[in-house]
Protein backbone atom coordinates (compact mmCIF):
# COMPACT_ATOMS: atom_id res chain seq x y z
CA UNK A 1 0.00 0.00 0.00
CA UNK A 2 1.32 3.60 -1.17
CA UNK A 3 0.12 6.83 0.50
CA UNK A 4 0.25 9.77 -1.93
CA UNK A 5 0.41 13.17 0.39
CA UNK A 6 -0.74 16.58 -0.79
CA UNK A 7 2.40 18.41 -0.33
CA UNK A 8 2.14 22.34 0.17
CA UNK A 9 4.90 24.47 0.87
CA UNK A 10 2.60 25.79 3.52
CA UNK A 11 2.76 22.96 5.13
CA UNK A 12 5.29 21.90 8.57
CA UNK A 13 8.39 20.18 8.69
CA UNK A 14 7.56 16.73 9.94
CA UNK A 15 10.33 15.54 12.61
CA UNK A 16 10.45 12.56 14.85
CA UNK A 17 12.20 10.15 17.28
CA UNK A 18 11.50 7.33 19.66
CA UNK A 19 11.83 10.10 22.42
CA UNK A 20 13.98 13.77 23.35
CA UNK A 21 16.98 12.93 21.17
CA UNK A 22 15.24 14.30 17.83
CA UNK A 23 14.87 17.59 19.48
CA UNK A 24 18.59 18.32 18.87
CA UNK A 25 17.86 17.92 15.27
CA UNK A 26 14.98 20.08 15.87
CA UNK A 27 17.01 23.03 17.83
CA UNK A 28 19.11 22.96 14.64
CA UNK A 29 16.41 23.25 11.75
CA UNK A 30 14.90 26.17 13.84
CA UNK A 31 17.89 28.37 14.00
CA UNK A 32 18.30 27.43 10.12
CA UNK A 33 15.18 27.70 9.10
CA UNK A 34 13.31 29.96 11.65
CA UNK A 35 10.20 30.70 9.81
CA UNK A 36 9.28 27.49 9.64
CA UNK A 37 6.29 25.58 11.24
CA UNK A 38 7.43 22.35 12.98
CA UNK A 39 5.75 19.01 14.19
CA UNK A 40 7.51 17.41 16.33
CA UNK A 41 6.82 13.42 17.80
CA UNK A 42 8.31 11.75 20.23
CA UNK A 43 7.11 8.05 20.44
CA UNK A 44 7.79 7.49 24.49
CA UNK A 45 5.42 4.39 24.24
CA UNK A 46 8.42 2.40 22.99
CA UNK A 47 11.59 4.30 23.49
CA UNK A 48 14.44 3.18 22.80
CA UNK A 49 14.35 1.61 19.63
CA UNK A 50 18.13 0.29 19.61
CA UNK A 51 17.21 -3.24 20.53
CA UNK A 52 14.15 -3.72 18.45
CA UNK A 53 13.53 -5.51 15.18
CA UNK A 54 13.60 -3.78 11.94
CA UNK A 55 10.06 -4.62 11.52
CA UNK A 56 8.65 -3.26 14.57
CA UNK A 57 10.62 0.13 14.15
CA UNK A 58 9.32 0.10 10.17
CA UNK A 59 6.09 0.05 11.60
CA UNK A 60 6.23 2.55 13.98
CA UNK A 61 8.01 4.82 11.85
CA UNK A 62 5.38 4.30 8.86
CA UNK A 63 2.62 5.27 10.83
CA UNK A 64 3.79 7.84 12.66
CA UNK A 65 4.85 9.65 9.42
CA UNK A 66 1.07 8.91 8.26
CA UNK A 67 0.24 10.99 11.67
CA UNK A 68 2.65 13.53 10.76
CA UNK A 69 1.64 14.18 7.11
CA UNK A 70 -2.34 13.93 8.24
CA UNK A 71 -1.03 17.19 10.24
CA UNK A 72 0.33 18.79 7.73
CA UNK A 73 3.63 17.46 7.08
CA UNK A 74 5.38 18.53 3.77
CA UNK A 75 8.63 16.76 4.50
CA UNK A 76 9.56 14.44 7.24
CA UNK A 77 12.67 14.01 9.25
CA UNK A 78 13.52 11.10 10.62
CA UNK A 79 15.90 12.39 13.33
CA UNK A 80 16.56 8.95 15.00
CA UNK A 81 19.76 7.09 13.78
CA UNK A 82 17.92 3.90 14.52
CA UNK A 83 15.19 4.16 12.37
CA UNK A 84 16.82 5.93 9.65
CA UNK A 85 18.77 2.85 9.52
CA UNK A 86 15.74 0.50 9.68
CA UNK A 87 13.42 2.34 8.36
CA UNK A 88 14.34 5.03 6.02
CA UNK A 89 14.07 3.15 2.41
CA UNK A 90 10.85 1.29 3.36
CA UNK A 91 9.64 4.76 4.60
CA UNK A 92 10.87 6.44 1.00
CA UNK A 93 9.47 3.11 -1.20
CA UNK A 94 6.05 3.44 0.66
CA UNK A 95 4.82 6.97 0.83
CA UNK A 96 6.17 8.71 -2.20
CA UNK A 97 5.34 12.73 -3.05
CA UNK A 98 6.78 13.46 0.04
CA UNK A 99 10.65 13.90 0.86
CA UNK A 100 12.21 12.11 3.86
CA UNK A 101 15.35 13.45 5.29
CA UNK A 102 17.52 10.53 7.65
CA UNK A 103 19.83 10.71 9.60
CA UNK A 104 23.42 8.38 9.64
CA UNK A 105 26.35 8.24 11.80
CA UNK A 106 28.81 10.66 10.58
CA UNK A 107 31.61 8.56 9.07
CA UNK A 108 32.93 10.49 6.19
CA UNK A 109 33.76 13.62 8.50
CA UNK A 110 34.71 12.03 11.12
CA UNK A 111 37.38 10.00 8.47
CA UNK A 112 38.30 13.74 7.09
CA UNK A 113 38.53 15.04 10.41
CA UNK A 114 40.96 12.50 12.31
CA UNK A 115 44.77 13.42 12.40
CA UNK A 116 45.69 10.09 14.24
CA UNK A 117 43.12 7.99 11.94
CA UNK A 118 41.51 6.63 15.17
CA UNK A 119 37.85 7.50 15.57
CA UNK A 120 35.41 6.82 18.04
CA UNK A 121 31.58 6.35 17.40
CA UNK A 122 28.83 6.18 20.08
CA UNK A 123 25.68 4.95 18.80
CA UNK A 124 22.80 2.10 19.64
CA UNK A 125 23.51 -1.19 18.77
CA UNK A 126 20.23 -1.53 16.13
CA UNK A 127 22.76 1.33 14.38
CA UNK A 128 25.49 -0.55 14.50
CA UNK A 129 23.75 -3.43 13.18
CA UNK A 130 22.39 -2.27 10.28
CA UNK A 131 23.21 -2.34 6.96
CA UNK A 132 23.18 1.44 6.14
CA UNK A 133 26.05 1.46 8.93
CA UNK A 134 28.26 -0.95 7.53
CA UNK A 135 28.21 0.44 3.69
CA UNK A 136 29.43 3.65 5.49
CA UNK A 137 32.13 1.66 7.16
CA UNK A 138 33.05 0.21 3.89
CA UNK A 139 32.48 3.77 1.60
CA UNK A 140 34.60 6.23 4.36
CA UNK A 141 36.45 4.12 6.82
CA UNK A 142 38.65 2.17 4.93
CA UNK A 143 42.15 4.53 5.81
CA UNK A 144 40.94 4.57 9.84
CA UNK A 145 40.64 2.74 12.27
CA UNK A 146 36.85 2.94 14.12
CA UNK A 147 36.55 1.98 18.20
CA UNK A 148 32.84 0.91 18.66
CA UNK A 149 30.32 1.57 21.85
CA UNK A 150 26.98 1.04 22.16
CA UNK A 151 26.43 3.13 25.25
CA UNK A 152 23.69 1.00 27.31
CA UNK A 153 21.75 2.50 29.35
CA UNK A 154 22.71 6.31 27.95
CA UNK A 155 19.30 6.62 25.89
CA UNK A 156 17.11 5.97 29.10
CA UNK A 157 19.35 8.23 31.25
CA UNK A 158 18.92 11.48 28.84
CA UNK A 159 14.80 10.51 28.67
CA UNK A 160 14.79 11.10 32.45
CA UNK A 161 16.35 14.35 32.18
CA UNK A 162 19.83 12.45 33.57
CA UNK A 163 22.35 14.85 31.68
CA UNK A 164 24.65 15.03 34.67
CA UNK A 165 24.80 12.78 37.45
CA UNK A 166 27.11 9.80 38.85
CA UNK A 167 25.38 7.13 36.66
CA UNK A 168 25.19 8.72 33.31
CA UNK A 169 29.42 9.88 33.97
CA UNK A 170 29.91 6.21 34.62
CA UNK A 171 28.30 5.08 31.42
CA UNK A 172 30.13 7.46 29.24
CA UNK A 173 33.31 6.94 31.05
CA UNK A 174 33.18 3.05 29.97
CA UNK A 175 32.49 4.01 26.99
CA UNK A 176 34.86 6.56 26.28
CA UNK A 177 37.71 5.35 28.40
CA UNK A 178 38.99 2.23 26.32
CA UNK A 179 39.09 4.69 23.12
CA UNK A 180 40.61 7.09 24.79
CA UNK A 181 43.47 4.35 25.23
CA UNK A 182 43.37 3.92 21.70
CA UNK A 183 44.52 7.40 21.07
CA UNK A 184 41.25 8.65 19.07
CA UNK A 185 41.28 12.25 18.31
CA UNK A 186 37.70 12.37 16.87
CA UNK A 187 34.45 11.12 18.34
CA UNK A 188 31.55 10.83 15.86
CA UNK A 189 27.96 10.93 17.95
CA UNK A 190 25.78 8.56 16.01
CA UNK A 191 22.73 8.86 18.46
CA UNK A 192 20.55 12.28 18.31
CA UNK A 193 20.05 11.63 22.31
CA UNK A 194 23.96 11.99 22.24
CA UNK A 195 24.35 15.91 21.93
CA UNK A 196 22.58 16.87 25.17
CA UNK A 197 25.49 14.69 27.33
CA UNK A 198 28.04 16.88 25.24
CA UNK A 199 29.53 18.86 28.38
CA UNK A 200 29.83 15.43 29.85
CA UNK A 201 31.86 13.50 26.94
CA UNK A 202 34.09 17.34 26.73
CA UNK A 203 34.86 16.72 30.52
CA UNK A 204 36.42 13.15 30.18
CA UNK A 205 37.47 13.54 26.35
CA UNK A 206 39.31 16.93 26.96
CA UNK A 207 40.03 19.59 24.12
CA UNK A 208 42.52 17.12 22.27
CA UNK A 209 38.80 15.38 20.78
CA UNK A 210 36.97 16.90 18.25
CA UNK A 211 32.83 15.93 18.85
CA UNK A 212 30.76 15.55 15.79
CA UNK A 213 27.06 16.19 15.84
CA UNK A 214 25.55 15.24 12.22
CA UNK A 215 22.35 17.49 13.28
CA UNK A 216 23.28 20.72 11.70
CA UNK A 217 24.33 19.18 8.45
CA UNK A 218 20.81 17.24 9.21
CA UNK A 219 19.12 20.95 8.82
CA UNK A 220 21.07 22.23 6.08
CA UNK A 221 19.71 19.03 3.92
CA UNK A 222 16.18 19.57 5.04
CA UNK A 223 16.66 23.15 3.82
CA UNK A 224 18.63 22.59 0.40
CA UNK A 225 15.25 19.87 -0.07
CA UNK A 226 12.57 22.49 0.32
CA UNK A 227 14.39 24.79 -1.68
CA UNK A 228 14.96 22.31 -4.53
CA UNK A 229 11.18 21.26 -4.41
CA UNK A 230 10.35 25.60 -4.00
CA UNK A 231 8.63 24.12 -0.45
CA UNK A 232 10.05 27.07 1.57
CA UNK A 233 7.52 28.37 3.88
CA UNK A 234 6.22 32.18 1.60
CA UNK A 235 5.67 33.68 5.33
CA UNK A 236 8.40 36.18 6.77
CA UNK A 237 6.80 35.23 10.62
CA UNK A 238 8.43 33.16 13.15
CA UNK A 239 7.35 29.37 12.69
CA UNK A 240 5.45 27.94 15.51
CA UNK A 241 6.23 24.33 16.85
CA UNK A 242 3.95 21.91 18.23
CA UNK A 243 4.61 18.82 19.85
CA UNK A 244 3.15 15.09 20.58
CA UNK A 245 4.48 12.21 22.59
CA UNK A 246 2.82 9.03 23.27
CA UNK A 247 4.41 9.20 26.59
CA UNK A 248 3.44 10.96 29.40
CA UNK A 249 3.00 15.10 28.01
CA UNK A 250 3.29 16.70 31.37
CA UNK A 251 6.63 14.87 31.43
CA UNK A 252 7.44 15.62 28.13
CA UNK A 253 6.59 19.30 28.14
CA UNK A 254 8.82 19.47 30.98
CA UNK A 255 11.93 17.99 29.25
CA UNK A 256 11.56 20.28 25.93
CA UNK A 257 12.03 22.85 28.40
CA UNK A 258 14.80 21.54 30.31
CA UNK A 259 16.80 20.49 27.17
CA UNK A 260 15.80 23.35 25.08
CA UNK A 261 14.89 26.13 27.15
CA UNK A 262 11.13 26.48 25.47
CA UNK A 263 7.58 26.26 26.52
CA UNK A 264 6.10 24.15 24.11
CA UNK A 265 3.45 22.33 25.46
CA UNK A 266 2.97 18.92 24.29
CA UNK A 267 -0.60 17.15 23.31
CA UNK A 268 -0.68 13.15 23.87
CA UNK A 269 -1.20 10.51 21.15
CA UNK A 270 -2.13 7.06 22.10
CA UNK A 271 -1.33 3.44 19.68
CA UNK A 272 -5.16 1.99 18.57
CA UNK A 273 -5.30 -0.87 16.52
CA UNK A 274 -1.32 -0.10 15.74
CA UNK A 275 -2.30 3.33 14.40
CA UNK A 276 -1.03 6.70 16.50
CA UNK A 277 -4.55 9.10 16.94
CA UNK A 278 -4.77 12.22 19.50
CA UNK A 279 -5.95 10.93 22.86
Amino acid sequence: MTIDPVVDANGSIGIFDSGVGGLTVLRQIQAKLPHENLLYLADQAHVPYGPRPDAEVQRFSLEISRFLINQGAKIIVVACNTASAAALDYLRRTILDIAFVGMEPAIKPGAGETKSGRVGVLATAGTFDSQRYANLMTRFAREVTVFEDPCPGLVERIEDGDLDSPETMWILRSALTPMLKENIDTLVLGCTHYPFVVPLIEQIVGPGVAIIDPAPAVAMQTLRILEKQSLVTPSDSPGTTAAYTSGNPDSFHSLILKLLGLDIPASSVIWTSGELRIS
